[in-house]
């Protein structure tokens, strides 16, 4: 009888698919808690995950090109799957240079949105809620100094506690919204 009302209560959530969203939201969180306990094993994880996706990227790119030689741009379309596909391999072979590829990649990226938001927030100023935007853009600022004075060195530790992080902050919201319709 308790096994019958067991059943019953767990067919909703199942059904739902919000029970597989707090089961993914779980291994995600532990997936980053580990990923952030060693963020080396993490950063060369993701290093290769990414040279991956390159060299597969640029395998496509090749296909797609001789598949549509006789129109124009071949040779750009060839020559765009190439360095993908070389881009990965490189990354493969070499993965510590690929993750201070993307520390600096990452560091860029977040001293130009820095200086972009810091911008826009002297812009918005008499509107309420500037202060954040500002917050936000001094922090890009501040975190990609701290890339830019660490690197090289720092890359593994940076892109594996980015990417525990990351995860950790993706398991969270799937476990929260689990059962909002749109997720």
């Amino acid at each position: 009888m308790a096994d019958a009302k067991h059943r019953a209560a767990a067919v909703p959530l199942a059904a739902s698919g919000s029970g597989w969203q707090l089961v993914w939201g779980v291994l995600l969180i532990v997936s980053g808690v580990l990923a952030i306990l060693m963020p080396g094993i993490a950063a060369l994880a993701t290093a290769l995950i990414f040279a991956w996706l390159l060299i597969f990227g640029g395998a496509f790119e090749i296909v797609h090109a001789v598949q549509t030689r006789t129109k124009d741009g071949f040779s750009w379309k060839l020559a765009s799957g190439v360095l993908t596909l070389v881009l990965g391999i490189a990354i493969l072979v070499v993965p510590v240079a690929g993750v201070a590829s993307l520390a600096l990649m990452v560091g860029a990226f977040l001293l130009a949105g820095g200086v972009t938001r810091t911008m826009l927030a002297f812009r918005l100023k008499p509107h309420s809620g500037w202060g954040w935007i500002l917050f936000d853009g001094l922090l890009s600022i501040a975190v990609a100094i701290l890339i830019a004075i660490g690197w090289p060195q720092s890359s593994l530790a940076f892109i594996g506690l980015l990417t525990g992080f990351s995860l950790i902050a993706t398991g969270v919201w799937r476990i929260v919204l689990r059962n909002h319709p749109l997720v």
